[in-house]
Order: structure tokens, then C-alpha cells, then sequence
């Protein structure tokens, strides 16, 4: 194929069908929808280090595949953390950023990021991605390229060049539960029995559960919402990136198909929120905030609300976002996570290679210890686990 590689300062520069229809799956994170409501509302701007620079590939003025690209002035948002890289390279005299990130932006979920269709040629053209990625940081002479939260099968797209990593996030899968009582079921009396306590514990407290899609809420609804996640993240001393206008148009068109929010109302007030998205096979969850501290709300509104809507819906998996071993009591299993690393320079990229020697031991350890603590009756090895990341 003659293929022709092409940057872009923005998500509408391509078109949406296209862009959609190279999606192997549908993960919302990178539909043309979400991309470009980050963009058109203001959470993508160059003074918080975000700048498109989406790729794409073209044979004839046809759009063969693409990737979520941005040229990032700093590691924020990203979730895949480089922050020591960058101080080394700098220390060494070196400029770390401006740096080039194929990712879902503020989003640690794993999905697809060389969109290539699912085809005879997805391979070629998913390697050609990778390729001109490298290429252009070398043309720009930039320190470096990361592909985070990959999907395996993308893997191979990666040449020995590029650095192999990997994390443990949490997931639920779904067993062909009948309700959440029979997930219950399915694990030890120590983990059931708390679950039951802290699912009480919210039902005593008297507020309203309800969890409802994003099309069917209110702008005023839209506002508290926004307003508990920006509270949340103040209050942790972070930077809520996300704005109103962000928010708002989670509950419009497609995107308001897909977000779905978990809510706790004291009479009519949204005294706390868990706010979810959904593929058509998996549901993520992504923020929380709340006004009151009730025990157990937290758990109620970001797992268990979670999993009595997969288990509705006959989703295979609900993944609810990076970290927290305190998912694992809770009937969410280790699961692997990976990203790819192109380092420039030859001598950097050693010292990095030898870095990531020493922490893939140390996460493949994590991730062993992990799964000999399996929440269910039965034998862990009958749950999903994985294997070491396969550098």
C-alpha cells in the first residue's frame, strides 16, 4: 500500500464515521464523540499540556487508520507514570517534553489506540501507526513516545525499540450472574458478609439510590454533578480538568447513550454521585464526588451500583478505574495493564530499559501475591488472571 501519514491539530479535522468505523470495538474513550467533546470544551488546551496532534493514515484521501495523538508539556492525565524519566533526562541536561502520547486523555482504560479497523491488513496498518508515531518524534527531534493502557492485541505492533511496561488495575467479570445475590454467592462468607454490612450501613443512612443514563438527566442535574466531582478533587488537592460544558455534554447524543451515573439523593438534593461509562460489553467507572461522608456510600455508588447494572445489562466486565487494593475484597480481580515506550536517545533508553527490568519484577510479584487473595470460594486459578507482561 502507498500510505500517506498526516497529523492534525484537532479530532474534527477527521471525519467521525471514519474516524468511529476504525474502532474494533466500540470503547467510548476514543470514539470521535468524546475526543471531541474534550476538545470543543475546553479540557484540552495547551497551557494544562495537552495539544492534538491526532494521526492519521491515507491511501488516496481515504482514511485507512488513526490514533488519538498529543503533543503533552507534561505527564498529567496520563495515569502511566514517567514523572522520573523526565526528571533524569532533564538532571542529564536533556528536554523531556514536549513528548508525543497516543492515549485516551484523563483516562486510565485500557482499549484501543491504534485504530485499524478488524480486518485482513489491521496488523500492517496498526505497525504503520507505530512506525510513523517514531518517525515524527524523530523528525521533531521530541524525547520520546508513549502508547498507554494497550490493547493486547495490539501489542505486536511495537517493535523492539520500544520499552515494554505494565500495571495492575482491578476488574469484576461477570460469571453469568442471575442478580447480585447470586454474585454474592460466589464469594467467601468473610467478603459477603462485609458487602452485605456496608450495603446496609447506606440503606440506613436514608438517602435515595438511583442510577441513571446520561440522556436523561437535566442540565441542573449536569451542574450538581460537575460541582460534586470538582469538590472531590479540590479537596484531594487536585486539578479538576474537566469542566461544565465537558459534563453537559455527557448527557447529549451518543455520549449521553453511553455515561451512565450512579446518584444518592437526601429529598430531591444529589448529595453524591458515581459517574460511569459504558461499551457494549463493559462498563467503566471514572469519577465520584460527594457533598456528605456516609460509611459505605462510596462502595455502594462506585462498585456495587456498578455491578447490579452489568449484571441488568449482560455486560462481561466492569472495570472501575486505576488502583486501590481495596477493590480486590470487593469482588474485582488483578488484571493486567500495558503500555509501550519509545525513548529517542540510545543511552536513555538503556538506563530506562534497565529501570523497567527491576519494576516489571516487582509488579510481577504484586501481581502473584494478588491473586492468591481471591475474594471468591472458589479456586482463584477458575477466575481470570494473567500472565506476566509479555516484554
Amino acid at each position: 500500500m502507498s500510505i500517506e501519514a498526516r497529523f492534525h491539530s484537532a479530532i474534527d479535522e477527521l471525519p467521525a464515521a471514519a474516524w468511529d468505523a476504525l474502532r474494533a470495538q466500540a470503547n467510548p474513550f476514543v470514539s470521535h464523540a468524546f475526543l471531541h467533546a474534550l476538545e470543543s470544551s475546553g479540557c484540552i488546551r495547551g497551557d494544562w499540556g495537552w495539544q492534538p496532534y491526532h494521526l492519521g493514515l491515507y491511501e488516496r484521501g481515504k482514511l485507512l487508520a488513526a490514533a488519538p495523538l498529543y503533543l503533552k508539556g507534561n505527564s498529567h492525565g496520563e495515569f502511566v507514570f514517567d514523572w522520573s524519566w523526565a526528571s533524569a533526562w532533564e538532571r542529564a541536561g536533556g528536554e523531556y517534553y514536549p513528548k508525543l502520547l497516543n492515549a485516551a486523555p484523563y483516562s486510565p482504560v485500557p482499549g484501543p489506540r491504534l485504530l485499524a479497523g478488524n480486518g485482513p491488513t489491521t496488523a500492517i496498518l496498526q505497525r504503520a501507526l507505530a512506525e510513523a508515531m517514531r518517525a515524527e518524534a524523530d523528525r521533531l527531534q521530541l524525547s520520546s513516545v508513549h502508547a498507554n493502557f494497550l490493547e493486547e492485541e495490539e501489542l505486536a505492533a511495537f517493535d523492539e525499540d520500544w520499552l515494554a511496561r505494565s500495571d495492575v488495575q482491578f476488574h469484576w467479570h461477570n460469571r453469568h450472574y442471575a442478580d447480585f445475590a447470586d454474585f454474592l454467592a460466589a464469594l467467601n462468607h468473610k467478603k459477603r458478609k462485609n458487602i452485605l454490612r456496608e450495603r446496609a450501613q447506606v440503606a440506613r443512612s436514608g438517602v435515595a439510590l438511583e442510577l441513571r443514563r446520561g440522556d436523561s438527566l437535566h442540565r441542573a442535574d449536569w451542574r450538581r454533578i460537575h460541582a460534586l466531582y470538582q469538590a472531590t478533587f479540590d479537596a484531594k488537592g487536585n486539578h479538576a480538568a474537566l469542566t461544565p460544558a465537558f459534563f453537559s455534554r455527557l448527557g447529549e447524543g451518543e455520549l449521553g447513550q453511553a455515561t451512565h451515573v450512579a446518584l444518592a439523593r437526601r429529598s430531591d438534593d444529589i448529595v453524591a454521585m458515581a459517574l460511569f461509562l459504558q461499551s457494549h460489553d463493559a462498563l467503566y467507572g471514572r469519577y465520584w464526588g460527594a457533598e456528605e461522608e456516609l460509611p459505605g456510600l462510596h462502595f455502594e455508588l462506585c462498585y456495587y451500583q456498578g455491578i447490579e447494572h452489568a449484571i441488568r445489562s449482560g455486560l462481561q466486565r466492569f472495570e472501575p478505574g486505576a488502583q486501590g487494593e481495596h477493590k480486590l475484597a470487593r469482588g474485582f480481580l488483578p488484571t493486567r495493564t500495558h503500555s509501550r515506550h519509545y525513548i529517542a536517545h540510545e543511552g536513555f533508553r538503556r538506563a530506562v530499559h534497565d529501570a523497567l527490568l527491576h519494576e516489571r519484577a516487582h509488579t510481577d510479584a504484586y501481581a502473584e501475591e494478588l491473586r492468591a487473595h481471591s475474594p471468591y470460594a472458589m479456586d482463584p486459578g477458575a477466575h481470570p488472571s494473567e500472565p506476566p507482561d509479555p516484554a
